[in-house]
């Protein structure tokens, strides 16, 4: 790398942190705002100042994306990659933005499919991309996220990472410009869903640069466009094996999404389980209740699992009590609908299920994190107040640090059940801070905080001691996820780096 490559390099790193702050910090103030009592007028201003910045941060985003991969700067770290988490991870941040919209988000991994070695978030950022625009684009119906084995030898399989959606599809004399840079498939489209064109040619280099290949065509059971990114990867060594818990079990799905469906039923089968008519187990979506109906029935032959989503939870103890054997919150989850299955198999006929296989799912259950003592290492006073109110809401006693320094002497006189640690301060940063206290041979779970989605940070991060990462702006969601897994002793582990 030469002087001007390296001060180019900087530069991009630079201005990355530079513009996304100031981002984050108006729209963690205005996400605050939104939770406020506004009247009428207010919420539509402040929804519309929040829209707006979050499309300026995408614009940013893949800027800063694309300025890379052009200069050739974007580096590759390949680690093992659990197909499930990462693809249902995708599903499940996209979400309540699918659900807002009345649309259905599903997603599936193939049997056959193995865990591969890859660079988990160019993975990620190539399948939000794209589900991300399908989900942008798509009014009524659905999306659909799939991976599936497409080739390949034993040690080198190639995979097929697919989606699908309901919208209007790509004409094909547009299906070359839209990866290109500022393409879209109409000139209106700028305007109207407030994107530069960027982000499906970052996609196209990622691809490329994975020496996989992108394209676009129509779906070809039903209106709507596939997107198809395939690329070949190793086999990850030494990966668990899926359960297949389901094996000798017959399930029937009962919902009139087509992705929902065909999602469920591909879950089912992963798990080892057959689909059938006269099934033991009936998944029924309440989505597909009958008009009129505030409640879908129950089956007449066989159990009774209802599928919701997350913002139908009231529904859960109306549905316990009508018969229902169980409930599963959508997208669904491959691993909870085999263990609600076996759950409702292993219950008495006619009663709900009860105990520990009856353990709500985390997306329904508020967490609640009363007591733990938060250490808050952050020198920009807009973030620093942010992080602060989030955690306070969840009930989280928090002291708070403008610097590495004052992190370090924090934590030489009080002990703390969590840090969330800056990772770009003046003077001491959060790696040096961090190595400064894992030197005294403190483990207390360190978090890192950055405002940069660039893979060596995140591996800065990892080195320097700190335990996990999240990225600015704080999303409640991503909060809670970090809170519960690093305050639950049993089960926190480290990232891999």
């Amino acid at each position: 790398m030469t002087s001007d490559d390296g001060a180019e390099n900087q530069f991009l790193r630079l201005m990355s942190h530079e513009m996304r702050t100031p981002l984050n910090g108006v729209i963690g103030m205005l996400g605050l705002l939104q939770r406020t009592r506004l009247d009428g007028a207010q919420r539509a201003y402040a929804e519309a100042a929040r829209s707006s910045a979050d499309h300026l941060l995408g614009l940013v985003n893949d800027l800063l994306d694309y300025a890379r991969l052009e200069a050739g700067k974007l580096e590759f770290d390949p680690a093992p990659v659990d197909l499930e988490a990462l693809v249902r991870g995708v599903a499940e941040l996209l979400s309540p933005r699918a659900h807002d919209k009345g649309l259905e988000i599903a997603w599936s991994v193939a049997s056959d499919a193995p865990d591969v070695m890859a660079d988990e978030g160019r993975l990620r950022q190539v399948l939000f991309n794209l589900a991300g625009n399908a989900v942008k684009f798509t009014e009524t119906g659905g999306v659909r996220i799939a991976v599936e084995r497409c080739g390949g030898r034993g040690s080198q399989p190639k995979l097929a990472f697919i989606v699908d959606d309901t919208g209007p599809g790509v004409p094909p004399e547009a299906r070359e410009r839209i990866f290109e840079e500022f393409g879209h498939v109409d000139a209106s489209d700028a305007s109207r869903f407030g994107g530069a064109g960027l982000g499906l040619a970052v996609v196209r280099k990622l691809a490329k640069a994975m020496g996989g290949s992108v394209k676009v065509m129509d779906r070809p059971d039903g209106p709507g466009a596939r997107f198809r990114f395939e690329a070949a990867f190793p086999v990850a060594l030494g990966a668990p094996t899926r359960e297949a818990l389901l094996v000798g079990q017959s399930i029937r799905v009962a919902t009139l999404n087509p992705f929902v469906q065909t999602a469920a039923e591909a879950q089912v089968t992963a798990s080892g389980g057959q689909i059938s008519d006269k099934a033991s187990v009936v998944l029924v979506d309440h989505a597909s209740r009958e008009a009129g109906q505030s409640m879908a029935r129950a089956p007449q032959g066989g159990r009774g699992i209802v599928l919701l989503k997350p913002s139908e939870r009231d529904l859960i103890a109306r549905y316990r009590s009508a018969g229902f054997h169980g409930y599963l919150i959508k997208p669904l989850r491959r691993a909870s609908l085999a263990e609600r299955v076996l759950a409702a198999l292993g219950a008495q006929p006619g009663r709900p299920v009860t105990g520990a296989s009856g353990v709500d799912d985390d997306r329904v259950t508020p967490a609640r994190f009363a007591g733990t003592r938060v250490l808050l290492v952050e020198d920009n006073p807009v973030g620093a107040l942010l992080a602060a109110t989030l955690l306070k809401r969840e009930g989280c006693t928090v002291e708070t640090a403008a610097s590495g320094q004052e992190a370090v002497d924090a934590m030489k006189r009080a002990r703390y059940d969590l840090v969330f640690m800056d990772m770009r301060m003046p003077g001491m940063d959060g790696p040096t801070a961090t190595r400064a206290v894992r030197a005294r041979g403190d483990q207390t779970p360190i978090i890192a905080l950055t405002a940069n989605a660039f893979a060596e940070d995140r591996k800065a991060c990892l080195e320097a001691g700190m335990d996990d990462h999240l990225t600015k702006p704080l999303e409640l969601e991503a909060l809670r996820i970090a809170l519960a897994r690093w305050t639950n002793r049993e089960v926190r582990a480290k990232v891999a780096v």
